[in-house]
């Protein structure tokens, strides 16, 4: 019989990870506290029921990576619980400023979607036991994901709100398919790129000093085009099709290691931007809010944007002190400017530690990607790290006038079901991967293992 040894086994950093969860929740209270002597001048009475509900949800997702997910990364969860934490703090405050009921409704209502996204994560860690698994199912994930992108359009259920039709409502439930189908998107992108990355990198013409891939290639990318083009004209959501196509031309290039792709697709992604503000009002009117957010017509269509960005030049380096500013003035500071919000009342400094907390998010994505040792969870963990990268960059960069406005939300941090749900489910996968890319594998012992040819191949002779 062949024995197996283990290498030097790493730690699995579990214990680590609950004494960060602690903290994690530690400073949301500290956050909280602030938040209510600024704004009451008084302890708030919800305090140990907001922080104990969070802390038990938390600690009950790390009691089941400790049972199912023993070698999953340990920051991952720290990270996912403080930014969720303090995107409750700065809902909170909103509730409580003036035109609002002195009441934490809406932070209620999004501790309550915390604890439906962390149960459904948590199902997902259970269920999952190989993220391989997922490989079989790439071509149901597109399926699923178009499905998924279509919703919205349907007579019944389809809903439009503030232009864009990206909403389905039954009864008071209402839900934002577009943030799963990034996830089941990203499934299908993996599955099909190990597959067909060996064609997709051979060789094609050399233009100024670029390779660029044959015509007949070019198959995927002008569907992942079409695709965003479809969601940018029937639904009129901008931020969606361009982190679809990003993140599908970005995947792409890992898969290939050609720069010929990235070539591509910014040439497509020009053409189709230059053709959208030709044909539609609404990316006109984004453009020119982005342009010259000051101007009287800009003011007059929005002041959205213009009225974020004096609020954060009022926060300064240091802020105003959480509950001491007027983030409320700006349509929507909770959910699509929840990030100015927080440069008004944290500063620059401030803000800056949120960057670093995504930043350190993607980051443990891409090193799981080069951690796993199968391609599917090498394109899968950097898709889902990159999905995370790419929307912080659309939201922040549209709320500091980098780029236009798109619409997206602040992962884990902006007021809603939808987006939190996603991002905790994405949160979970990555950590499936993780815990395969961390877990050593069994040695044979070689001794062990001449031993048992050895034994096998001896001849017993009988008296």
């Amino acid at each position: 019989m062949i024995t197996t040894v283990q290498a030097l086994t790493p730690k699995t950093r579990r214990t680590t990870e609950l004494l960060l969860v602690v903290v994690a929740v530690g400073l949301t209270l500290m956050a909280w506290v602030s938040v209510d002597a600024g704004v009451r001048g008084a302890v708030p009475a919800e305090l140990f029921t907001v922080g104990g509900g969070l802390l038990a949800l938390a600690v009950g997702f790390h009691l089941v990576l400790r049972w199912k997910a023993a070698y999953a990364d340990p920051l991952l969860l720290p990270i996912a619980t403080l930014l969720n934490g303090l995107g409750l703090v700065m809902i909170h405050r909103i509730d409580l400023s003036a035109g609002r009921p002195n009441t934490s409704g809406f932070a209620v209502n999004q501790l309550i979607y915390t604890g439906i996204a962390v149960v459904l994560a948590a199902a997902l860690i259970i269920w999952l036991r190989d993220h391989r698994l997922l490989r079989r199912y790439s071509y149901t994930a597109m399926a699923v994901g178009l499905g998924l992108l279509l919703m919205p359009l349907l007579p019944v259920i389809g809903n439009e709100e503030l232009g864009s039709r990206i909403w389905i409502r039954i009864g008071p439930m209402s839900f934002q398919p577009g943030e799963l189908a990034k996830i089941v998107l990203t499934v299908f992108f993996a599955g099909y790129l190990v597959q067909t990355r060996d064609v997709l990198s051979i060789a094609g013409r050399k233009v100024l000093g670029f390779t660029f891939p044959r015509a007949r290639d070019l198959g995927p990318i002008l569907i992942a085009w079409m695709l965003s083009i479809a969601v940018l004209v029937f639904e009129r959501d901008l931020g969606s099709s361009l982190l679809f196509f990003g993140l599908f031309v970005a995947m792409l290039y890992v898969a290939t290691e050609r720069v010929g792709w990235i070539a591509v697709g910014l040439l497509l992604f020009a053409a189709g931007a230059y053709v959208a503000w030709l044909l539609f009002g609404h990316v006109q009117q984004r453009v020119a809010l982005w342009l010259d957010p000051f101007s009287q017509a800009s003011m007059e269509t929005s002041d959205q944007l213009a009225k974020g960005l004096m609020g954060m030049g009022t926060g300064g380096l240091f802020g105003t002190g959480l509950g001491q500013g007027r983030p409320y003035l700006t349509a929507f500071p909770d959910s699509d400017f929840i990030f100015a919000s927080f440069g008004e009342e944290i500063g620059l400094f401030g803000v800056f530690a949120l960057l670093m907390l995504f930043a350190l998010f993607v980051e443990r994505g891409v090193r799981t990607a080069l951690g796993v040792r199968d391609g599917f969870g090498k394109l899968l963990a950097i898709g889902l790290a990159f999905s995370v990268a790419l929307q912080v960059f659309v939201v922040i960069g549209g709320v500091t006038r980098v780029i236009p406005l798109t619409g997206l939300t602040t992962p884990f941090m902006s007021r809603g079901g939808s987006a939190l749900l996603a991002n905790w489910m994405l949160m979970a996968i990555l950590l499936r991967v993780s815990d395969q890319a961390r877990r050593p594998e069994p040695v044979e012992d070689p001794v062990a293992r001449a031993a048992a040819a050895s034994a096998e191949t001896q001849v017993v002779r009988l008296p």
